[in-house]
């Protein structure tokens, strides 16, 4: 047991994932691949952006929202760069091909960049970014979110996203630096996460339509999610939205879909991945000794009074992944009780 209560091996949710996505009718192999990223996200820790989502996207897939046999394809090629049309799939498969394509095309001129069109919520960043640090490359990642919940500084009105932004940078001994993260204080996947678990937000995250705090996320649709650092995150979401959106043609503004709530809809999601090949600019043994000097620097720095550790980006959720291949997924209860409601929607077996 653990204090969110039981824990799942990933192998045998990997499984559960899989049979669900097949009785949903997706083809196996590409169910597999859902499946190992989805859970790859859990033991990442990011318990917003895993399994939690399977219910709403079986929900997508069966309401006609997200083909379920894609023909994912590259409409525009040049040497360091392309675009992917993803045929309205699963935004897991679509970024995982563009990031196998941004790869090749590193290795090949020292940088590859991929955008992608009619592409679907693809769960956390830090799934693709971490791609190209296996190759001794740098990742980079920008995606628009799946749902406008962000207004212009000053704005009343939403038309702006929680669009996520995440590097990946290599390291030798240590664990790779990832910083994974949206222009909002929190992602909206925090607040249905505290919704599901009956934990109010904190005051911070949100403000409902007169400027005052909202701390209830059962009211969230009442309010704005708050930019980080102001005026800066609002800049930053608007710039992520362009470089993600409107360069693909993907969907931007007005044009973005709610894909919670208009589960029938195609949501035209943009995404960009892009990776750089560290040999271009040196040996990659003496740049990853680099990054580890600054780390350990960094790490060992003076604390100020009452902190105990100064963490890196990426390295709680390192040690998360260590100690969830052991141990397992953490289960709750309400996130259980929803998975059960799954398999008996679909007539499948439940997770066990």
């Amino acid at each position: 047991m653990s204090q969110n209560g039981t824990r799942v091996a990933a192998e045998r949710l990997a499984g559960f994932i899989a049979r669900a996505f097949v009785a949903a009718g997706l083809p196996a192999r590409d169910a597999e691949t859902l499946a190992g990223l989805m859970v790859e996200a859990d033991l990442r820790g990011s318990d917003t952006h895993g399994v939690i989502r399977l219910p709403l996207y079986i929900r997508r897939v069966r309401a006609g929202g997200v083909n379920a046999k894609p023909n994912i394809r590259v409409v525009s090629d040049r040497p360091s760069a392309a675009l992917v049309d993803g045929d309205n799939g699963m935004g897991h498969l679509v970024m995982r091909h563009a990031a196998h394509i941004a790869i090749e095309k590193a290795k090949a001129t020292g940088i590859g960049w991929v955008g992608a069109r009619m592409s679907n919520h693809a769960g956390p960043a830090a799934l693709y970014v971490t791609m190209p640090i296996k190759h001794d490359m740098i990742g980079l990642y920008f995606a628009v979110g799946s749902n406008n919940h962000l207004p212009a500084w000053g704005s009343s009105e939403s038309l702006l996203g929680t669009n996520p932004m995440a590097v990946a940078v290599p390291a030798q001994e240590e664990p790779p630096i990832v910083l994974d993260m949206a222009p909002t204080v929190a992602a909206y996947g925090k607040v249905r996460l505290k919704a599901q678990r009956g934990e109010p937000m904190p005051v911070g995250w949100m403000i409902d339509k007169e400027g005052k705090p909202l701390t209830d996320p059962k009211r969230a649709d009442e309010g704005h999610l708050l930019p980080i650092g102001d005026y800066k995150g609002y800049g930053l979401s608007l710039i992520i939205g362009l470089l993600a959106g409107a360069l693909n043609r993907a969907a931007l503004g007005r044009e973005v879909i709610d894909f919670v709530k208009e589960t029938g809809k195609a949501t035209n999601t943009g995404q960009a991945i892009a990776a750089l090949a560290v040999e271009t600019f040196m040996p990659p043994a003496e740049f990853k000794r680099a990054v580890d000097r600054l780390i350990r620097d960094i790490r060992n720095s003076r604390r100020l009074p009452g902190v105990e550790r100064i963490w890196l980006p990426g390295e709680q959720s390192h040690a998360k992944l260590l100690d969830r291949r052991t141990h397992g997924v953490p289960m709750p209860k309400a996130l259980r009780e929803s998975l059960d409601a799954v398999a008996r929607d679909l007539k499948i077996a439940a997770l066990e």
